[in-house]
């Protein structure tokens, strides 16, 4: 049993576990925050557009509840018992996730860029083929040693002149 906790305390103090954690709480405040422009930001807009609807509020009755409609809020229509179609809160469910995927999609997009940026130059080669025998040797080798053939010696590196 000892094996166990052991275990699991390995797995729970790992970098991934706590990395996730730590996405998790950010995710879950984010999504408060995505939540409140939507809702007081985003549909008091789309709804001055559009006519003075708003959204929340905009819902379908497919059965009347005990109380007779019409009803003026969906909490009254729910209050009464009515069945209903809820369209403005799927509207605003659409938007949230709309808004989500961009900044997602801007985060994932930076990160790719910065990762381009951070791709380390190729090295120099540190091998060649031989033209006789095709085999590979080194790049400072000037005999093969496949097939004893002389290859030709890289010319020196000349230092540069400053003027």
């Amino acid at each position: 049993m000892a094996k166990f906790f052991r275990e699991f305390r390995e797995f729970a103090v790992k970098g991934n576990v706590i990395d996730m954690a730590v996405g998790i709480i950010i995710g879950g405040a984010f999504t408060l925050i995505v939540q409140s422009l939507v809702k007081d930001v985003m549909n008091p807009l789309i709804g001055l557009l559009v006519g003075g609807i708003d959204f929340s509020n905009l819902f379908v009755v497919l059965r009347e509840g005990v109380a007779g409609a019409p009803y003026a809020t969906l909490a009254e229509a729910q209050a009464a018992g009515a069945v209903t179609l809820n369209v403005g809160l799927f509207i605003n469910a659409v938007v949230s996730f709309s808004i989500v995927a961009f900044v997602v999609f801007l985060l994932v997009r930076t990160i790719n860029r910065l990762k381009r940026e951070e791709a380390v130059a190729p090295a120099d080669p540190t091998e060649k083929p031989c033209p006789y025998c095709f085999m590979v040797v080194p790049i400072k080798a000037v005999r093969c040693g496949h097939c004893t053939s002389e290859l030709q010696a890289a010319a020196p590196e000349k230092p540069t002149e400053s003027v």
